[in-house]
């Protein structure tokens, strides 16, 4: 197994932090093993980072000089900024670029030629170690930074290749998916609240059943999740009626057309 080394995140947001506790919780690597660039301004991501032990800086440089993997997660914008303040220090370094739209051409002239890049999609969950992530290998990696890229990630969720111009689906489905399934959550429990029940205990119970199906609909593949939906769907039920309540309101057509418009929006951003 290749060697990790030491981890560095050029920005400080939130899922530079998902993804540092998220190492730390996996045991993959140590507060030592890591370091961070923050803003000056920023002092609630500081904070963060130092509450878990994390050293922090407010320069770019140092975090390139003291790491061998460097996270670029910047604000999109900010990325041209920030690599040429490093390139002259790039060379031999992996960098996983978390900056939605910044293709991996645009990376790559902006680095040394020396440097590696790969591109990856991780949601928020990785806070939990429950997140859902993927990569794309620049021209430049290794089968090695392939497999370090796949050993971070899976170290807080699980991880796949695809090809570049998956992601902006990708963005739309599973970076931004979370928010969808945090409003089903919201609106399972405020249905429960309005028939009588405790709200504290409605959202245990609605984060629950999400968490369950989710893991039956990878546990049970192939199974069509239609089939596991017919399985707890009885003729006349409850379950029967609600799901006819969800198609008149519309509801999967707004869950795929959310995916769709974020999607959209991804494209007009990265100008695919």
């Amino acid at each position: 197994m290749s060697s990790i080394g030491k981890i560095g995140f050029l920005g400080g947001g939130n899922m530079a932090k998902a993804l540092a506790k998220g190492f730390i919780s996996a045991g993959l690597t140590k507060p030592s093993g890591i370091i961070a660039s923050v803003h000056p301004a920023d002092k609630m991501s500081q904070q963060s980072f130092q509450a878990l032990g994390i050293e922090t800086v407010v320069e770019n440089v140092p975090v390139v000089e003291q790491s061998q993997v460097v996270f670029v997660s910047v604000k999109p914008h900010v990325v041209p900024t920030v690599l040429k303040d490093i390139k002259p220090l790039s060379a031999g370094k992996l960098f996983l670029s978390v900056a939605m739209g910044v293709t991996l051409q645009t990376l790559e002239s902006s680095l040394s030629p020396d440097s590696r890049v790969i591109r990856v999609m991780p949601n928020t969950p990785a806070l939990v170690c429950a997140g859902c992530s993927v990569f794309v290998r620049g021209s430049q990696a290794t089968d090695s930074d392939a497999q370090i890229t796949q050993r971070l990630l899976e170290a807080v969720g699980t991880c796949e290749p695809v090809d570049e111009s998956q992601l902006d689906i990708v963005t739309a489905l599973s970076g931004s998916g979370p928010a969808y399934v945090f409003v089903m959550i919201e609106a399972l429990a405020d249905g429960a609240v309005r028939m009588g029940m405790d709200r504290q205990l409605a959202y245990r119970l609605a984060s629950q059943t999400v968490l369950g199906s989710g893991q039956m609909v990878r546990q049970c593949a192939p199974t069509h999740p239609g089939q596991l939906k017919d399985q707890v769907t009885s003729p006349g039920g409850s379950t029967a009626a609600a799901l006819k309540h969800l198609e008149l309101a519309g509801f999967r057509a707004a869950v795929a057309g959310a995916v769709e418009a974020a999607t959209e929006r991804c494209r007009q951003i990265s100008g695919n």
